[in-house]
């Protein structure tokens, strides 16, 4: 097929991955449009500012993981290096049985100190004797794939599962850790198993040989900050929802906008950067085989809700904030101290008298708890604060963010099915997806797929820039 210079580069999708992939691809093809469509009003997907309490903070994402590049380079990249920051305390801890016990260290929730878990006082003597005894276990072999809860049983037993591995992943995957793929998820603990018989010494040597570098980064003002500095100088339209992508002689088709009344335009590459449920519907007629796939990956909804409390009145806390087993039965699953995780975050606040927080709710298959109306989560939080620190008090001001099937779930098997949804879209030339289903939730590992969709454009239009790189 003869690609046409004078049509465009189609993204459909404006979240980090869409906007990346297009920055990434206008970069290197500067004579060509590049248009982004945008089914919401706004641009940023997951990351998200909103006003509380007189400060505009995030509602979506409010972190980036630092020891990938990615996402620190592209906020460099974009002009807002000299406000990446760190945060002012990571130190979490556990709400569980009624206690808020120290985070111990770990990997993704395999302990790598056995005196820091000790002290922790999360788990019985019983379960703390089960984890002691992990080294003088068989060897344990994967042979593909297996549940991140299969993994930890096997190896620790049941309470460390569900009093902290559960916890760490649900405030990742907002999923359960019983189906959720050892590979796709915690890829650096199934590494340590395979280079050390005991997944308990594997963990504390790779601890021990850990940077200092902060883990995570923020953005003063905001993670939802980068969007929008991503958005400028892109031709991207708001509102406008692609309905049909159809192949052409030249390429592709897409009608976007209304149902009834859509509008056209046609394009010589497009990169779908949706959701696994949006993405299958739009692949169907062209990539049939990956829309098949696609539409096996289910979605978590979740909400987070944003509070500012006076703060004469908000208790005294320690750290950054609490993850919640959900073994204990509680309504929200984490909290952060945004006040104390962030410095910029305390400074806006403290002009207004005020201290902000933000808790999340529903897991997987767990969305009825999301059925009430806003005002009803703002008491369900406000009840658990209380029996959690001892809140006696309202908030002045809050915000609901409700997230509906915003979270593809990595269940077994998960790196498969990327596989077979790479395959057959490589098999229609011109055409790559990105984001949050492929290679990771986080927003580093959204931007590196975001690069290698544009890679996959190069591919069929001819490169004109450096591929697998960014650059201003």
């Amino acid at each position: 097929m003869e690609v046409t210079p004078e049509l465009p580069v189609v993204v459909i999708g404006g979240g980090i991955a869409g906007l990346t992939a297009a920055r990434e691809v206008r970069r290197r093809h500067p004579g060509r449009q590049v248009l982004v469509l945008e089914g919401s009003d706004r641009v940023g997907g997951k990351l998200r500012l909103e006003e509380v309490g007189g400060v505009t903070l995030d509602v979506g994402a409010e972190s980036l993981l630092a020891r990938r590049p990615e996402a620190v380079d592209l906020v460099r990249d974009v002009g807002l290096g000299d406000d990446l920051v760190h945060p002012a305390t990571t130190k979490a801890r556990i709400w569980s049985r009624g206690r808020l016990c120290p985070l111990p260290r770990s990997v993704m929730g395999i302990p790598g100190d056995l005196d820091d878990l000790r002290a922790s006082g999360i788990l019985s003597a019983a379960g703390m004797a089960r984890v002691e005894g992990e080294p003088g276990l068989p060897r344990k072999i994967l042979d593909g794939d297996l549940s991140v809860g299969d993994l930890v049983v096997d190896r620790f037993g049941t309470e460390l599962l569900d009093r902290v591995v559960e916890p760490l992943l649900g405030g990742v995957y907002a999923g359960h850790a019983r189906e959720i793929s050892a590979r796709a998820a915690i890829p650096q603990v199934v590494a340590l198993l395979a280079g050390n018989p005991s997944l308990l010494h594997a963990a504390e040597d790779s601890l021990a040989a850990a940077s200092d570098d902060p883990v995570f980064a923020g953005i003063v003002g905001g993670v939802g900050r980068l969007p929008q500095e991503l958005a400028r100088g892109l031709d991207v339209r708001l509102g406008e929802p692609a309905i049909e992508l159809r192949r052409t002689p030249e390429g592709f088709r897409v009608l976007h906008g209304s149902a009834y009344r859509p509008s056209s335009v046609d394009a010589a590459a497009v990169v779908v950067a949706l959701p696994p449920p949006n993405a299958s519907r739009l692949l169907g007629p062209l990539a049939p085989a990956a829309a098949t796939v696609l539409a096996e990956v289910e979605v978590a909804s979740m909400a987070v809700v944003t509070m500012a409390f006076a703060a004469e009145q908000f208790p005294r806390v320690e750290g950054s904030g609490f993850l919640v087993p959900p073994v204990d039965g509680r309504s929200i699953k984490a909290a952060t101290y945004s006040f104390r995780k962030w410095d910029w975050v305390c400074r806006a606040g403290a002009d207004k008298g005020l201290v902000h927080l933000r808790a999340s709710l529903g897991r997987h298959r767990e969305e009825r708890e999301l059925q009430r109306d806003d005002f009803e989560l703002v008491d369900t939080v406000v009840v658990d604060l209380a029996a959690a620190i001892g809140l006696q008090s309202g908030p002045v001001d809050w915000h609901v963010q409700r997230w509906g099937g915003g979270l593809p779930q990595y269940a077994v098997g998960h790196l498969d099915r990327v596989a077979r949804i790479r395959s057959a879209v490589a098999a229609v030339p011109g055409l790559a997806v990105c984001g949050a289903t492929y290679d990771g939730v986080g927003v580093p590992a959204c931007i590196a797929s975001a690069v290698a969709a544009a890679d996959q454009v190069d591919r069929h239009l001819g490169v004109s820039g450096p591929q697998g790189t960014m650059g201003p």
